[in-house]
C-alpha cells in the first residue's frame, strides 16, 4: 500500500514499485484514469481520453516486466499528447473546428518512441488553435484553467499539457515550443518544460507551425521525470550529478523592463543566490538588446505560420477561431525582404551565444516576466501580449528547461536555464539541483 495516491509518485519511484511487486501498471494507469475523471471536470485539460486502449497497453506492459522483458524506465508509465501531434486512430484536431473530425492516420515518431519504451498513452491533452494565440472562446472546445487559480489563463500552446501535469492528471506531457510553448505554460502552471535542441527529437507527424522555430519537448512534474522523458525521446542516457565549480552566466538585464513584476528581480537574484549555494559560480553578462531580437523571431513565426497554414484558413476562415485566424493572416503582412532581414538576425545571435557557451555552462534568464494572466483580460477576444523571454532560443535552436522558481500572489514564475546546443544533460543537472535546493516544485496547486 502506499501512502499516497501512485499519481504522485515520480517516474523512478513508480518503476521501482513496479519492478519490484508493489504496483503493477495496470493500477498506476487507472489510478490516473480515476483522477481525470474526478478533476479535470474543472482544468479541462484533456479532449479525448484513451481509456481503453491505456489499460490494454498497460496489461501489456505487466505481461512484460512479469517474463523479464523491460524497455526502460518509462515502461508502464502513462503519458499524454498536445492535440497536434499524431497518434495512430486518435482524434487530433490542432484545436479547430476546421480539423474536427480529423483522426490521425499514424503516430508521430515521437509517440512511437514512448510507446516502444513501454509507455501508457492516456490520451490528448488541448492546445490553443493550431498552436497559435489563446485563449480563444470562438475555437474548438473550452481552454483549460490554471490549477493555480482558475481564473487565470494556462499559457500556451501547450496549455492543455501544462495543466495536466501540474494538476496531478499525468506526472509527462508531450508539448511543442516555436516560441516558448513549452515554457510559458510550464512557468505559468508551476511546473517543469524542456525545449530540446533543435531537431533532437523528431517534429515527423506534429502539425509544422513555423519549422525553423518548431521543437518537441515534454513537460514534467519534476525535473527527474523531464529527464527520463527526454532520454527515451533521444535515447541520450540521463546522467545526473552535481553543479559545484560551474560557470554559470547571469542575463538579469533581460527581466529589467517595464513588464516585469515588481516581485521577479528579487526572485531571480535569490534563484541565482540557490545555485551559488550548490557551488556554482554565477557571472552577470550583458546580453543584445531584446526587442529587436523578438521582433524578428516574431516575423520568422508569423511568416512560416501563414506558409504551413495559409492554405487551410483561407479553405474554410469561418471554420477557424477569430484570433488564430487574425494571427496567421498576419504573417502575409510579413514581406519578403522583413522576412530576409529577420532570419538575418539569427546567425550573429547564434554565434554570440555559441561565444558565451564556450565559456559557461548555462545561462540564467526569467521564462516570463509576470505570473499568468487573468481570462478576463482576453474578454475582448484579441490575443495580450505576454512578456517572455523565450523565442529566441527557438531562434539558435539552444536547449531550455524552465523550472519553477516561486510564487507571486500564490501564481508561479519560471527560470529558464538555457545551454549549448545537445546540453540538454547539463541544463537538466542544473535545474536539478536548483529544484533539490527549494520547494517550489513540491508544492500542489489548490485544484489538486
Amino acid at each position: 500500500m502506499f501512502a499516497t495516491n501512485p499519481c504522485d509518485l515520480s517516474i523512478a519511484e513508480a518503476g521501482a514499485a513496479l519492478r519490484d511487486g508493489g504496483l503493477t501498471s495496470v493500477a498506476l494507469t487507472r489510478a490516473h484514469l480515476d483522477r481525470i475523471a474526478s478533476r479535470d471536470g474543472v482544468i479541462g485539460a484533456f479532449t479525448h481520453v484513451a481509456e481503453a486502449e491505456a489499460l490494454a497497453t498497460a496489461e501489456a506492459a505487466d505481461r512484460e516486466l512479469a517474463e523479464g522483458r523491460d524497455r526502460g524506465p518509462l515502461h508502464g508509465i502513462p503519458f499524454a499528447v498536445k492535440d497536434i501531434i499524431d497518434v495512430a486512430g486518435w482524434p487530433i484536431r490542432w484545436g479547430s473546428r476546421a480539423q474536427a473530425g480529423r483522426i490521425a492516420p499514424a503516430s508521430a515518431p515521437a509517440v512511437t518512441v514512448l510507446l516502444n519504451a513501454g509507455a501508457v498513452p492516456l490520451g490528448v491533452v488541448a492546445t490553443y488553435e493550431m498552436a497559435t494565440v489563446g485563449p480563444d472562446g470562438t475555437a474548438l472546445g473550452r481552454a483549460p484553467v490554471n490549477p493555480w487559480n482558475a481564473a487565470h489563463i494556462t499559457g500556451g500552446s501547450s496549455s492543455g499539457s501544462a495543466a495536466a501535469v501540474a494538476v496531478g492528471l499525468v506526472r509527462i506531457a508531450l508539448g511543442t515550443d516555436t516560441g516558448g510553448s513549452v515554457r510559458s505554460p510550464s512557468a505559468y502552471c508551476g511546473v517543469v518544460g524542456l525545449k530540446s535542441t533543435y531537431d533532437a527529437v523528431s517534429r515527423e507527424g506534429v502539425m509544422p507551425l513555423s519549422p525553423s522555430l518548431d521543437c518537441v519537448g515534454p513537460l514534467a512534474r519534476s525535473v527527474g521525470d523531464a529527464a527520463l522523458a527526454f532520454a527515451a525521446l533521444t535515447g541520450e542516457e540521463w546522467q545526473g550529478g552535481g553543479i559545484d565549480g560551474m560557470s554559470l552566466a547571469y542575463g538579469r538585464g533581460w527581466a529589467e523592463d517595464a513588464a516585469a513584476h515588481p516581485a521577479l528581480l528579487p526572485m531571480l537574484d535569490e534563484a541565482a543566490s540557490a545555485l551559488s549555494l550548490c557551488g556554482a559560480r554565477i557571472t552577470p553578462i550583458d546580453l543584445p538588446d531584446y526587442a529587436p531580437v523578438e521582433a524578428a523571431g516574431s516575423d520568422i513565426l508569423l511568416a512560416e505560420g501563414w506558409a504551413a497554414l495559409g492554405a487551410t484558413v483561407e479553405a474554410d476562415p469561418a471554420a477557424i477561431g477569430d484570433m488564430a485566424r487574425a494571427s496567421l493572416r498576419s504573417g502575409k503582412q510579413v514581406a519578403a525582404e522583413r522576412l530576409a532581414e529577420a532570419r538575418a538576425c539569427v546567425k550573429p545571435l547564434t554565434e554570440a551565444l555559441d561565444a558565451l557557451f564556450a565559456q559557461h555552462a548555462a545561462l540564467l534568464l526569467p521564462t516570463t516576466l509576470a505570473p499568468a494572466p487573468l481570462f478576463a483580460a482576453f474578454a475582448a477576444g484579441k490575443p495580450v501580449w505576454t512578456a517572455m523571454r523565450t523565442i529566441p532560443f527557438n531562434m539558435t535552436g539552444h536547449p531550455a528547461l524552465s523550472v519553477p522558481m516561486g510564487f507571486v500572489d500564490g501564481l508561479p514564475l519560471g527560470l529558464q536555464i538555457v545551454g549549448p546546443k545537445g546540453g540538454e544533460n547539463t541544463i537538466l543537472r542544473i535545474g536539478a539541483a536548483f529544484e533539490a535546493a527549494t520547494d517550489h516544485s513540491v508544492l500542489q496547486p489548490p485544484l489538486a
